[in-house]
Order: C-alpha cells, then structure tokens, then sequence
C-alpha cells in the first residue's frame, strides 16, 4: 500500500509521491522562543517525529528541518519587559525545547536553523519580489517593506479564504500599506525596540517578518521545491498562507504537501501562557506521568484530531501505557530483549492510511492479548514472536520501553544503579521477613517502596519491581 496523507493544500488525503524516488525533504515550523515550551507546544515535536520515523521505516532518506523564530515581535515585547538581551531570552528558551524533545524521545532534526542565521536570504528573497512587483517598500521613511497581496491571485487558496473578506494583516502599522491585507517582509528600526535587534538591508535598519523567515530556511535547506511542510493547523493562516504567496511569487515551487497536526487544547481553549493555562513537563511530572507515558498519550490521538487536555485522561492513557510496558518487560525477562520483529501487515495499513496511529495501536493490542495469553501457558515461541512485533510497533512510535533511548543506554546511569542496589536491599529484607513469617515487616517494605514510587510484584520467578502505580 502506498503511503497517503491529508495534503491541506488540495483538502484531501493524497498518494505521497516525493519529488526525488527514495529521498524525502520534511520542513517543521518549530518554536517560537519568547517563552519555554508547554505541553501544546510538544505535541508538534512529537507527530512529526512519528511522521519521521515512518518515512525511515518506508524505507526513505528523511532530511527534517525544524526551525527556531529567535527574533519576532513577541520576543522584543519580553527583552524590554525584562531588560535582558532578546537573543538572551531565545537562547534560554532553545535550550529549554532541546531538553524537552530530548526527554520525549525526539529525534533531533537534521538541520535546526536559527532565524536570525539567514538574513542574506531573507534579503534575496525580498529583493526578488521587487524586482518582480509583488513587494515594495514603505514611502512613510518607516523602512518597511510589504508584500502586495493583490498582486498574487491565488492568496487565500490554502486556506480557503477570500481575499475580499479577509481583515487587515495586524503585523506592522498600516500607515505604508498600499493595502491594509498586505504583510512586512522587512521591518525598519523603531525607537522603542531594543536596540540590538537589528540588521543593515537595502531598505534600512531594521529586522526580518516572521512569515520570510521560514521560507528562506526552507529554501537554503530544502532548495527551491521539497515534500513537506508541517506545522500546527493554526498556522495555516496567516503564516504559511503568507510563506505561499510571497515564495511563489519569488519563482519557487515551494511545498508540495501541507500536512497539519491538531492542536492541544485545555477547557475548549487554545493552551497558552498568555492565557495563564499554559502546562509543562514539570506538571506532567509532579501527576506522576513519566515522559514515555506523555508520548503515548500525544501518539494514540490522531495527528489531526483536537486533544482537549484534562489531568483524568492523562492519567488514563498514562495507566494503559503501563499495561503495554507490563507485558514487554514480562516477556523480556521469560525470553531475553530480543529484536525488532515484523510489523504485522495491519499496523502498516493504518500508518500508510495518513498515520492512523488509532488503528495502529488496535493493531498492537492483538498482539499483546496474544503475548499475554503465551505467557500465562508457557508458549515462549509466542511470546518472543508476540516480543519482537510488539517492540518493532512501538519502536515506530517511539515508545519501546527497552529502547536505549529510555533504558539510559548500554551503560546503566549513575543514579539508575544507586536506586538499583537500594530496592535490591529493601528486597532482601523483605524476604527476610517473609521467611520467618514476619508479616507485618515484609508489608512494610514493600508499602515504603510504594510510597517512594516503586511497585513490587511477585511472580513466579521472585519478586519484580517498577517505578510507577500498580494497576
């Protein structure tokens, strides 16, 4: 089956035939760093990551460009509310998105350019749309320099909106506008902005829009015609309507696929620090719910759903996550970690079915009510197949719990084999009490080591512990 995906650009889910056979250019409009990353934020990194993971599988080379908006209006607002350098502030925020994709499993992109590392192209860019008459600049002495949104017919077509009914573009002051809908390219000097915030242009001091930004990233990194472009379906307009327009009007193809994630909700609103709802993995931790759990939960949902965040589903998903990492650890430890096996031709129907990741996981629920029925009879032929499938799944997923990524690595962490050696003690004592019938004292080791986090389970084979609930 071939790959299909929701192409927003013609509003119907499409045969993915990239431009090159064998070779795939993914663009993902990443971060804008005026603050650290919420969990509405991640969910971005993580479907792309999932779209990644199955293009590698497909058998593509994948180049992924995420970039990072280090210079924007809403960066300046918070130098000057915090009289702190703006490239300060983005630094810290980068930093803080790095660790957080990091921790969920992300794989790094290949390029992760900064904005303010391509002003020579934002300039040619610029230069090209005057020189064709799709871009002027501002006769006020402003410095700023629009892009003429009548001059392009078909502005509006991705997102399904007419030119006629559209309000003003509310990014600069309409004062040079020859029309109120047309968008900066340039942004001249202004007397109340930082004073570092600025760069010499043909047309003044002064700083990039937001919108050309990324289409001279993606133009340096991709060339002038790539696969994908990805972004959250709030973007649509205006930003990458204006990253159309002003990109075809400077004679480049551009995307030939625009693929939207949905967004992450909280109470029927968008989650957003301005609107004080704004969650972060530090929350996520103090509930309880590890990162790989957080993961599965974004990863369950389709990309183009709404998740309307509340803690009670969180908390669910987070608990179903736990039955699926039982049952891989059980295995592992009747049968050894094994391999990735062969993904089951069901999983690989619905991922091809524009990353159906719903029926995907139907998929790896067959498979784990087959793994746990061969442990509880002794069929380890079954449960190193059921194994080995279930890890190729969730590997694709990023989830595998025996994947180095969450396991520390080959190597065992400093503070992983600290813990290791003092459950193994609090484990002897308990047997120790259990063996001469103290009750009372074994109980109490094993409520202790409970309330630190760690769940004992007897087995068979001894005692087996965990960090997180018992359910």
């Amino acid at each position: 089956m071939t790959l299909r995906l929701y192409d927003t650009a013609t509003r119907s889910v499409r045969d993915f035939v990239p431009r090159e056979a064998g070779k795939v250019g993914v663009y993902l409009c990443g971060l804008t760093l005026q603050g650290p990353p919420h969990i509405g934020h991640l969910r971005s990194g993580v479907n792309y990551d999932v779209l990644r993971r199955w293009l590698l599988a497909r058998g593509f080379e994948v180049r992924f460009i995420r970039n990072l908006t280090d210079i924007d209006d809403k960066i300046l607002v918070r130098a000057c509310e915090q009289d702190r350098p703006f490239w300060s502030i983005a630094y810290a925020n980068e930093r803080a998105l790095t660790a957080a994709y990091r921790s969920l499993n992300v794989l790094p992109p290949t390029y992760e350019p900064r904005a303010t590392g391509h002003i020579p192209e934002m300039h040619e860019l610029i230069a090209k749309l005057i020189d064709t008459g799709h871009a002027y600049p501002a006769t006020d002495g402003s410095g700023d320099v629009y892009f003429d949104v009548a001059s392009w017919p078909a502005y509006g077509a991705l997102s399904g909106q007419s030119p006629d009914a559209m309000q003003a573009a509310d990014d600069a002051p309409e004062r040079g506008k020859r029309d109120p809908r047309d968008f900066a390219l340039w942004k001249g000097a202004k007397p109340d902005e930082p004073a570092d915030a600025y760069w010499p242009s043909p047309w003044g001091r002064g700083r990039p829009g937001w919108h050309i930004e990324c289409s001279a990233m993606c133009w340096r990194y991709l060339g002038e015609e790539f696969d994908i472009h990805g972004g959250g379906l709030d973007l649509t307009f205006p930003h990458h309507e204006n990253e159309i327009a002003q990109s075809q009007a400077a004679g480049l193809p551009f995307a030939r696929y625009w693929v939207h994630h949905g967004l992450l909700g909280i109470g029927g609103a968008k989650m957003g620090k301005s609107l004080g709802n704004a969650l972060d993995l530090a929350y996520v931790a103090s509930l309880g719910v590890r990162p790989i759990e957080l993961r599965y939960y974004y990863a369950a949902a389709h990309y183009r759903s709404h998740i309307d965040y509340t803690e009670d589903s969180l908390r669910e998903w987070a608990s179903g996550f736990r039955r699926i990492e039982g049952f891989v650890q059980r295995a592992a430890e009747r049968v050894g970690p094994g391999g990735l096996g062969e993904l089951p031709a069901g999983f690989v129907a619905a991922m091809d079915d524009d990353l159906n990741t719903s029926a995907a996981l139907a998929v790896l629920q067959e498979v784990l009510r087959e793994g746990n029925t061969a442990l509880a009879t002794g069929d380890d032929v079954t449960v190193r197949t059921a194994l080995g499938s279930a890890r190729a799944m969730l590997d694709i997923l990023g989830i595998d719990p025996l994947d180095e990524a969450w396991t520390g690595g080959g190597r065992v962490d400093d503070l992983r084999g600290v813990v290791d050696s003092l459950v193994a003690l609090a484990l002897e004592q308990r047997a120790q009490a259990r063996s001469r019938k103290d009750w009372a004292a074994a109980d109490a080791v094993r409520d202790q080591l409970k309330l630190a986090g760690v769940v004992v389970e007897d087995t068979p084979q001894g005692p087996r512990w965990t960090i997180g609930e018992q359910d």
